[in-house]
């Protein structure tokens, strides 16, 4: 019997008092700057000048002088802002040896990654270490039988978990794992939002028709921070340099608040439709696909499909992810699902068969859920009495169309 491991986001919101959460928030300041001294060290760290990626280099040359700095951080925090760290350092790596000038990391976020050392999970509560000990913070939490309650009980695991916080609140983000013997429970009778996501135009494009974000404004607002960035550093001087630092956080908050905005339309979207599934298409597939797109655009995708996970875990709305083929060349019409690289063109898709005519991208998203949908059917895991949402209705796998009743 072959066992299939379930990974689920359970986000929680936390209830502490003013002592819990300033010792909450100055833990967060003091993790992010552990990680920004880890990453000030291997940038450009060896005599060469190359950045240091590795782990075990990056703790021998800066565990002790981090800890000390940051007034005895719990050592599993340390540890966890240095991952962070290289990381971020790893990324900026890559950039670098496809010819990239890309900016030494900033740790901005309100955000910190607990390992099972540094939280305990208990049936109402969890305590977290801080830079004062441990506090405990009670769960706040809907119905039993609804996501994230569902996800905290003893059928689940719960491994590591990243705080974060927003809008004056903490949340857990708890990564939880179950194994079974069978797809997902909530696959039969699920309804899935299929996904597709672009390096130009439209950013997202939904299976019901929703077309969201501006790939070409983001990109150009890159471009824009990337030429004024150039123009700092030939400018040289510690004002420019400051100047730089200023720029790419200002940067790096406008884009993840973009997307942010992005991921939550999204998965309004999907409550709109009554879905159970996102469906997107895997990373590393898309990479294989859009052989040309930039690492800042593989970044885009990534941060899209995580904010979407965590928010959608929120309403009890799976994402699953997807390595399909063709789905951008293949007609998405049951009756016909003819596959021709000329079926595309640009933004246009028509049909060399059947004749008929799509937005390429929206043709795309179709195929990405009706992927899901038939892989849940080969698997005997409910594909045939799932559906895939639409702009007026729905269809399951075998093409049946199911009409939007109001």
């Amino acid at each position: 019997m072959l066992l299939v491991e379930l990974r689920r986001t359970a986000v929680v919101k936390l209830d502490v008092d003013d002592d819990a959460h300033q010792l909450l928030q100055e833990t967060i300041d003091r993790f992010k700057q552990a990680a920004q001294m880890v990453v000030n060290d291997g940038w450009n760290g060896t005599e060469d000048g190359y950045i240091v990626t590795s782990k075990t280099e990056l703790h021998d040359r800066t565990y002790d002088t981090v800890r000390e700095a940051t007034n005895e951080l719990n050592a599993d925090l340390v540890c966890a802002a240095r991952n962070r760290a290289a990381n971020a350092l790893d990324s900026c790596a890559e950039k670098r040896k496809d010819g990239k000038n890309p900016s030494k990391p900033q740790f901005t976020s309100d955000s910190i990654v607990y390992n099972l050392n540094a939280i305990t999970y208990y049936d109402e509560y969890a305590t977290l270490a801080t830079v004062n000990g441990r506090i405990e913070a009670e769960y706040v939490l809907p119905d039993e039988d609804v996501p994230p309650t569902i996800y905290l009980s003893d059928d689940w695991k719960k491994r590591e978990a990243t705080l974060q916080h927003r809008d004056g609140d903490y949340y857990l983000h708890i990564a939880v794992v179950k194994e079974t013997d069978d797809e997902p429970e909530d696959a039969e009778n699920g309804t899935v939002l299929g996904v597709d996501l672009n390096v130009d135009g439209h950013l997202v494009v939904t299976s019901t028709g929703a077309f969201l974000g501006n790939a070409d404004y983001l990109n150009h607002k890159r471009r824009e921070y990337e030429k004024r960035r150039g123009q700092m550093q030939q400018t040289g001087t510690r004002s420019a340099h400051l100047t730089i630092k200023s720029l790419g956080g200002r940067f790096a908050n406008w884009s993840e608040d973009y997307l942010h905005r992005i991921s939550k339309a999204l998965v309004q979207e999907a409550l709109a439709h009554e879905c159970t599934h996102i469906a997107f298409e895997n990373l590393e597939h898309i990479r294989e696909r859009i052989s040309n797109a930039s690492k800042f655009q593989q970044w885009i995708f990534r941060c899209i499909q995580e904010y979407t996970e965590y928010k959608a875990a929120e309403y009890g709305i799976a994402v699953e992810k997807i390595a399909p083929q063709y789905t951008s060349q293949r007609c998405s019409h049951v009756d016909c699902s003819f596959t021709h690289k000329e079926n595309r063109d640009g933004d246009e898709f028509s049909c060399l068969e059947c004749g008929r005519e799509y937005h390429a991208d929206y043709n795309a998203a179709k195929n990405i859920a009706r992927k899901l949908l038939q892989h849940w059917h080969k698997s005997g895991a409910g594909g045939a009495s799932s559906h895939l949402a639409l702009k007026s209705g729905s269809l399951n796998v075998n093409g049946v169309y199911t009409p939007t009743t109001t």
